[in-house]
């Protein structure tokens, strides 16, 4: 059953949300800003290696980082104040999708979660049932492919809208953020519960998969005249869902390497197809990336799912223990060490 506590519990971003990980997309590089001077002593001389060898040049990357920063440290409140003018203005083209239904989703996926949720099952009893296409990565058949069709026709009718949107990451320019749209309570939250939770706990015992209590989801694009592919990077999440939902395109697959711990002079990447109506879902910290697409458009549906037990003992984004700062909604998952554990939340649904 679905845990309908968690959704009235407190969750918090870590101050490093507004400091560090801001992506460079000129120069392919993450930094962290504090101030100025912190930042040309950290960076300047890497900059320049990397092609910022004007004083305009750096006085550019550090407009756009302070830009960034700005956004960030607004981000709550210019969330809710586009969702409810999405809420007001908007007009869905296929309701029913914000609402998920079990037809929605492929029968092998069904049966995977039912497989997952028995008792003596073990992850060698689901060799048969799904693909390991890289290491600890596993693919399989999400939803029906009419539903696919009908959730992109839902996304590109808000697309064309004049209602306002946001940008889903640093990384990805195109895309929606669904929480914003509104599906997080009707399909997001169910569909993580019900039956990622189940898969997750077997799969990333290690990693927090057991304890799954909120999330961030949203859509990507890619397309020939605007994001092509995706920089080498982890997620902010303990375990992610890359579903790809269509349309037509050729090229465009994932690569998966180490964990972040690992050196990339020391890493072998995989490479991973990425085929529509299927998942892949791995470890948040599983470093990862998108090659380019060579024609068409893709969109995929990016679920990062959050367990607080995890994170608040350590922030994935900056390696320190969380210090914490109210946000609304999910934010990044993190929740007061003084709050009680739900009983629920670290087991099978």
């Amino acid at each position: 059953m679905r845990n309908e506590e968690d959704g009235n519990r407190q969750f918090y971003f870590c101050t490093c949300f507004s400091t560090d990980n801001i992506f460079l997309e000129d120069y392919k590089l993450h930094v962290r800003f504090v101030s100025e001077q912190q930042f040309r002593q950290d960076y300047q001389t890497l900059l320049k290696r990397l092609g910022c060898v004007t004083e305009q040049q750096f006085e550019d990357v550090f407009n756009k980082i302070s830009q960034e920063v700005d956004q960030r440290r607004r981000l709550s409140e210019t969330s809710a104040e586009r969702a409810a003018a999405i809420k007001d203005t908007y007009r869905p083209l296929h309701p029913h999708v914000y609402h998920l239904q079990e037809s929605y989703l492929a029968p092998k996926f069904k049966q995977i979660v039912e497989c997952c949720r028995s008792s003596d099952v073990s992850e060698e009893g689901l060799a048969d049932l799904m693909e390991e296409a890289a290491a600890r990565v596993y693919r399989f058949p999400v939803f029906e492919r009419s539903f696919c069709e009908e959730l992109l026709e839902e996304l590109e009718h808000f697309e064309q809208s004049s209602a306002p949107k946001g940008r889903p990451n640093t990384m990805n320019h195109y895309g929606i953020l669904l929480n914003e749209l509104g599906f997080d309570e009707g399909f997001i939250t169910p569909l993580r519960e019900l039956y990622l939770r189940p898969l997750a706990s077997l799969l990333y015992p290690d990693c927090g998969g057991r304890c799954l209590d909120s999330h961030k989801a949203f859509v990507v694009k890619y397309d020939m005249n605007e994001d092509l592919d995706l920089s080498y990077h982890y997620d902010n999440a303990e375990v992610t869902l890359n579903v790809s939902l269509g349309k037509n395109f050729t090229e465009g697959n994932l690569y998966f390497g180490d964990m972040r711990q690992v050196p990339v002079s020391e890493t072998e990447c995989s490479e991973v197809e990425h085929r529509v109506t299927e998942g892949l879902l791995h470890r948040g910290q599983h470093m990862h990336g998108a090659l380019p697409i060579s024609s068409g458009q893709r969109w995929n549906l990016i679920i990062w799912m959050r367990a607080s037990q995890e994170r608040n003992k350590l922030c994935p984004m900056c390696n320190r223990r969380p210090t914490l700062v109210e946000g609304r909604g999910f934010a990044d998952g993190f929740t007061k060490q003084s709050e009680p554990l739900l009983n629920t939340s670290c087991v099978l649904t």
